[in-house]
């Protein structure tokens, strides 16, 4: 009997976790990914490794990610807010700003964010980003509301990784 409950332990820890309803969308994203960010001729390659992991039992998304061993780095928490019937987050960086804001759905695969910056130098005040999910690998696009005006689109594409977020 004793071997039967520990074959059934193991066989459970194999499920997939899963997420909360309102958080479905982000399921494929969990695990570990890099992008090499595109960079003009004779400046050093960026690349971003970013984390996705279940937290708070499902209820929420953590989200980890380094530049370059930790050049830079933030971490944010997803979750479903009730009270604005939302998918909102917060976002944290190494270089002492931080984000807030809403995600809406698109569709099973894809979500938009929409982000109010809080302490960025650079004058960044917002940011909106475009995340699609397709064939094992997603892309994002992300637009910066820098000094008043929107800058042109940059976009990444990032696949598994086995690298690991490093901080300094």
């Amino acid at each position: 009997m004793l071997l039967v409950w520990h074959v059934q332990v193991l066989a459970d820890d194999k499920k997939p976790v899963q997420l909360a309803e309102e958080l479905a969308v982000f399921q494929p994203f969990l695990g570990t990914w890099q992008a090499d960010f595109a960079v003009p001729a004779g400046k050093p390659a960026m690349r971003d490794i970013s984390r996705w992991e279940r937290a708070l039992n499902g209820t929420a998304v953590r989200t980890l990610h380094s530049i370059n061993a930790g050049m830079y780095g933030g971490e944010s928490l997803i979750f479903w807010d009730k009270s604005k019937n939302a998918v909102v987050f917060y976002y944290f960086t190494t270089a002492g700003f931080y984000t807030q804001g809403t995600i809406e759905v698109l569709s099973p695969t894809e979500f938009v964010a929409f982000e109010d910056v809080t302490g960025n130098k650079d004058g960044i005040t917002q940011v909106k980003s475009t995340s699609r999910f397709k064939d094992g690998r997603f892309t994002v696009s992300t637009q910066y509301l820098k000094q008043g005006k929107w800058t042109e689109p940059e976009q990444r594409t990032y696949v598994r990784s086995n690298e690991t977020v490093q901080f300094k």
